[in-house]
């Protein structure tokens, strides 16, 4: 640990933030003391000169020595042992007795006592000592109860036991020992046979009616969070909620209320609305804002018969469980709506809650309680706006299901949430404020990327018994049959830039990434789904490892396969593993020997000049040579001769069936040969509108299509 300030550097030390850490070419890197300092002050803890340090540490040994019982213990299964909670006992209370209460999730409550004196062998100190529960408890969620009575002692504590499996659900339970492949797809770019300028929920189910048809498995799709789809918040990955959903992906016509609505069926049929929705459909990028005011307008007539038919709506008592159930998250999402709206455009500074009157900034304020009273429908209109969303998905997904896939929906968890974000609004109190997450420089970014979403404080986290974690994970998981877990290596340590920083400042903060797993494990039995990991790039030693160990599918692209230069042969790819052509993040298959990310970048000014963009493109040609290198060499291209789009997509799908990974997925871009990315990393969305991109052919037409057909085929020949 290197620092000029000693007390400083042990602080940090004992927060989880790391002292240095390995970059892609091999350079330690180390973290700074100003860097310590103001990630600390991120962690509300204030170590601006060492008297300051040495306080904090003083109150972390006080408040240790005070805490008897963690907050959260998670427990591992094991076949036959009976779990047992680490507790602390004053040195001068060997004269008073002990309780542990067990209180099971859904069950009884079960209890075990005894004597101090017993248990406590060097009374000249506080003691730790292992109580073995009074009973096995099943998986799930528990409460743990301790107290402490007689000898002028009177202490109790709680702790949120959670009993997790062993591991997630393997692959080869869900399978029942089969590879599969799948589809995945970037859902807002789809081109169904309808629509309102979006791809949307009915069109997963078209996608998923396709795949069964093909013999496929699963359809992946990019995250379905909450976004506010105005100005620049157009991004999945930096959503307005993870717990909630986007409403961009409704299917207006799909509403039952629309049956017995005729204004909404009116509204619908206008020559002006008509000609909108024609414009929408036609574009080639998304327009988000005119989109989502299209597809409002409807709405909010639809919700206007749903209300007015009171109790006697045919969903009425659906929509007043599904509000029970989501309880107090879903009506602090709805209220944080109806704020940024009254408040100010979104995008403009009144919008971002942290810049609200201080009255509405505390989601528990009396003025948010008022606010929510008097704009009672508006807030209803969006909870009902979720009620729907989660509707369609489940229907979506009973689709796939009867039609026989095996997995069903592939779900994707984005990172964090955006800044000004209702996440961060509704869990003040479980975030870092003063860092925002990002990346160490790299090839793409020699600064490092600065991702502009605050992270989640660990600590906290873990003092709340992880119940955000948990609820994140039930919200994305459900009709789900898998989910993917962007930057998993967050789950174990995340990179946190200080604000106003550039990303070289920044530092690996650590989790404990067994509780984060215990949790995940434990939900993916709940949902009887899959969890895959994304986790390419440089990662921690021994990283992989324990993700196998816990069942969790690795993540393998064949763009990033690669030794000095070399594709990898197929059989070497890992086994227990998603494997595909490219990512969200990467240029579609088509696009790759052109350089058309490339060429956004130097656009954007990402690359600097053109002399950069030459040996950009120079680099990808000696990597798209590599590929066809290694098709050649696999006997799936002739030796010579030009590749066109349609060879070289059968030749990297045959090679993606070839490979050893129990999930292949073909993405619906590479089948459509589209050429520009819908992301490019490390650019703003000033500089260039990611996430806008559409598909340029319907899915009808791909449907149809020999070549595509061709190809789908193949995978399932090859994974059957």
């Amino acid at each position: 640990m290197s620092s000029e300030r000693p007390l400083l550097g042990s602080l940090a030390e004992r927060l989880g933030i790391l002292s240095s850490y390995w970059d892609l070419t091999g350079q330690q890197r180390v973290t700074s003391d100003a860097t310590r300092e103001a990630l600390l002050a991120a962690l509300h803890i204030d170590a601006s000169d060492e008297a300051h340090a040495a306080a904090a540490l003083a109150r972390l040994d006080a408040e240790q020595a005070a805490r008897w019982i963690d907050p959260v213990l998670v427990w591992r299964e094991h076949e036959d042992s009976i779990p047992r909670v680490p507790v602390r006992v004053p040195a001068d209370a060997d004269a008073a007795e002990w309780r542990l209460e067990l209180h099971a999730e859904n069950g009884p409550v079960a209890v075990a006592e005894g004597r101090v004196a017993d248990l406590i062998v060097d009374r000249s100190a506080g003691s730790e000592v292992q109580l073995s529960l009074p009973a096995r408890p099943p998986l799930g969620y528990h409460e743990v109860r301790f107290f402490l009575e007689g000898s002028g002692v009177s202490y109790g504590g709680v702790q949120r036991f959670v009993m997790a499996p062993w591991t997630a659900l393997p692959v080869a339970e869900k399978l029942a020992g089969r590879r599969a492949f799948g589809l995945w797809t970037n859902l807002y770019t789809v081109r169904g046979n309808a629509g309102q300028g979006v791809g949307d929920l009915s069109d997963l189910g078209e996608l998923l009616a396709w795949c069964a048809e093909a013999g496929g498995a699963f359809v992946g799709v990019n995250p379905l969070h909450a976004v506010a789809n105005r100005g620049l918040a157009i991004t999945p990955y930096s959503p307005s909620s993870r717990l909630f959903r986007n409403v961009l992906m409704l299917d207006v016509e799909a509403v039952p209320e629309l049956a017995a609505c005729g204004e909404a069926r009116a509204r619908l049929v206008e020559p002006g609305f008509q000609q909108q929705l024609a414009a929408l459909r036609a574009a080639a990028t998304i327009d988000h804002g005119a989109v989502l005011d299209a597809k409002l307008a409807v709405l909010r007539l639809l919700h206007a018969c749903f209300r007015r038919a009171g109790a006697a709506a045919p969903r009425a008592a659906d929509f007043a469980q599904f509000r029970a159930r989501e309880g107090t998250a879903l009506e602090d999402f709805a209220t944080w709506e109806v704020l940024a709206e009254h408040f100010g455009a979104p995008g403009a500074p009144a919008c971002d809650w942290r810049h609200w009157p201080a009255p509405y900034r505390d989601p528990r304020a009396p003025a948010v309680a008022e606010f929510r009273r008097t704009q009672g429908a508006e807030v209803e209109f969006r909870a009902w706006l979720q009620f729907e969303l989660d509707a369609q998905l489940a229907r979506a997904s009973a689709r796939g299901r009867d039609a026989g896939l095996a997995i069903g929906v592939y779900q994707d968890l984005a990172v964090g949430s955006a800044p000004d974000s209702a996440d961060t609004w509704m869990a003040q109190d479980l975030v870092a404020h003063g860092a925002t997450v990002g990346a160490p420089p790299d090839d793409y970014a020699p600064d490092g990327q600065n991702w502009g979403f605050p992270p989640l404080d660990p600590h906290r986290l873990r003092a709340d018994g992880y119940r955000l974690w948990s609820r994140l994970l039930r919200a994305n998981l459900a009709h789900a049959g898998a989910l993917r877990i962007d930057h998993a290596m967050g789950l174990q340590r995340l990179f946190w830039i200080p604000d106003g920083q550039p990303g070289h400042a920044g530092a690996y903060v650590k989790s404990r990434f067994d509780e984060m797993l215990g949790v995940l494990a434990l939900e993916s039995r709940r949902a009887g789904a899959l969890i895959i990991a994304e986790d390419l790039g440089t990662v921690p030693e021994a990283f992989r490892a324990q993700l196998a160990d816990w069942s969790i599918l690795s993540s393998a692209v064949v763009y990033f396969e690669r030794a000095d230069g070399v594709h990898r042969p197929a059989a070497t790819y890992p086994i227990d593993a998603l494997a595909t052509v490219q990512t969200h993040d990467l240029v579609p298959l088509a696009g790759h020997a052109d350089g058309a990310d490339l060429r956004i970048r130097r656009r954007a000014g990402q690359l600097p000049d053109d002399d950069a963009l030459m040996r950009a493109l120079a680099a990808r040609a000696d990597e798209h040579r590599a590929l066809l290198d290694r098709l050649r060499a696999d006997g799936l291209l002739p030796a010579d001769g030009e590749v066109d789009a349609a060879a070289l997509a059968r030749a990297v799908h045959r090679f993606l069936a070839a490979t050893r990974s129990v999930l292949v997925a073909a993405s619906l871009d590479d089948l459509a040969f589209e050429t520009e990315p819908v992301n490019v990393p490390g650019i703003s969305v000033e500089r260039h509108r990611s996430w806008s991109r559409r598909m340029t052919r319907t899915l009808a037409t791909l449907r149809r299509d020999p070549v595509v057909q061709e190809i789908l085929a193949e995978l399932h020949a090859r994974t059957a």
